[in-house]
């Protein structure tokens, strides 16, 4: 088989989900044409480094001007700013011309479209070859997202982005998801939610759950790196409003509660771009910010705990996989159980509140031995439950039967 793989942002290890289905596709005999934007010389760095390991890479330069342009253009329309910030004219006119068999290779079996900023790229290519099978993986229902953001965020950006999109947003997945031969989510509740925007009268594609996968191998503890008893860490994209929120959630109403009992604990928040906000917490001696890193394993490595405090959010959250599988015991709120099947007091904590959270975690920190069979039960949670070449099987099979199910209609 033989798809076009339509990104709207460069996939790494931190834009883990496109990234690991590509390989993981590639491992699988299926060839994979890489179509995807970017804005920086570490996108074009990205870039350079996945095109050696799928069949082709079509890179396209999209600088942040040009984005802004396509929203301040959708702005006096219905869609989301969201639907066009990453549309590039060169890479739709070159995926056309692929489709056509006018690039010296004969037209895709299936072309994937990842994201609600890839869709018009997936509405461009429905226009003009009905007949080829699309997939849309939505990943989560942004929609979804941004009701609870502008009600939960502690931030003024968190609310104000959600409220002037949330309307637009509804609309646009509630058509999307009748639009494509398929349509992907990485939660059942992401599903439900995009299966209640349904117009009244119109029929959506078939709807599947694809979680995400993790690494084991990538993340796998490493013996060498002395845990540290008095660090709790957090990692995350820190310019993404559902993490600000919880950062500043942690610090402001969990983390003093830690000091009262132990109050040598530090606080590392490891993740790219954090807004001046959450930058000020390092003001504090027992909190760091380090920005972009490397290599987060060292920092997951080396922390007594995760934690996850969501307060909203959509789709899976990839940091509590990536630290089960670093060995890493964590403490979340019931918010992460829509989309993750581990045990409360088995693979992971679940406190609801900030004094919960705070006797959870400090339940943690103050018994090694507790650590210890957290640790385990959840790195054995993840290889049994979320294991990147079975969900590459899962999505293999899906595009197969997008392929037949086009087949019978024509």
């Amino acid at each position: 088989m033989k798809i076009a793989f339509v990104v709207p942002y460069v996939p790494n290890l931190i834009r883990i989900r496109s990234y690991q289905l590509i390989t993981h596709l590639l491992a699988l005999g299926i060839e994979v044409y890489v179509f995807t934007v970017g804005s920086s010389s570490e996108d074009q760095r990205d870039a350079d480094s996945l095109r050696t390991k799928c069949t082709e890479l079509h890179y396209y330069d999209q600088p942040v001007w040009r984005s802004l342009l396509n929203c301040a253009a959708a702005l006096p329309t219905n869609q989301p700013l969201q639907s066009v910030y990453s549309w590039q004219p060169d890479l739709a006119r070159d995926l056309a011309e692929f489709l056509r068999g006018k690039q010296g290779s004969s037209h895709f079996d299936l072309v994937h479209v990842e994201h609600l900023r890839g869709s018009r790229f997936g509405i461009f290519i429905k226009s003009k070859f009905p007949t080829v099978p699309i997939v849309w993986d939505s990943v989560d229902s942004i929609s979804y997202l941004f009701r609870q953001a502008s009600d939960r965020s502690r931030s003024v950006f968190g609310k104000l982005i959600p409220r002037l999109e949330l309307r637009r947003t509804q609309k646009a997945e509630g058509r999307l998801v009748c639009l494509f031969d398929h349509v992907l989510v990485t939660s059942a509740v992401d599903k439900r939610a995009l299966l209640e925007l349904v117009p009244a009268g119109y029929k959506p594609a078939p709807i599947s759950v694809l979680s995400n996968g993790v690494d084991v191998d990538y993340y796998r503890p490493d013996p060498d790196v002395q845990r540290d008893s008095e660090t709790i860490v957090f990692s995350g994209k820190m310019s993404y409003h559902a993490n600000i929120s919880m950062v500043n959630y942690f610090a402001k109403e969990i983390l003093p509660r830690i000091w009262q009992s132990r109050p040598t604990v530090r606080f590392m928040i490891v993740g790219k771009d954090p807004p001046v906000e959450v930058q000020r917490m390092a003001s504090n001696p027992l909190i760091t910010v380090t920005g972009m890193v490397e290599d987060i394993r060292p920092y997951l490595w080396k922390a007594a705990i995760a934690v996850v405090p969501l307060l909203y959010g959509a789709g899976i959250q990839n940091k509590i996989l990536e630290a089960m599988a670093s060995g890493t015991p964590v403490v979340s709120t019931p918010a992460v159980l829509a989309s993750v099947t581990a045990v409360h007091g088995r693979e992971l904590l679940i406190a609801e509140n900030p004094e919960d959270f705070s006797r959870e975690a400090l339940r943690l920190l103050n018994s090694a031995s507790l650590r210890q069979e957290i640790s385990e039960a959840g790195l054995n949670y993840v290889k049994r439950n979320h294991n990147w070449r079975e969900v590459a099987f899962q999505l293999a099979e899906i595009y197969n039967q997008a392929v037949l199910a086009k087949k019978r209609i024509e």
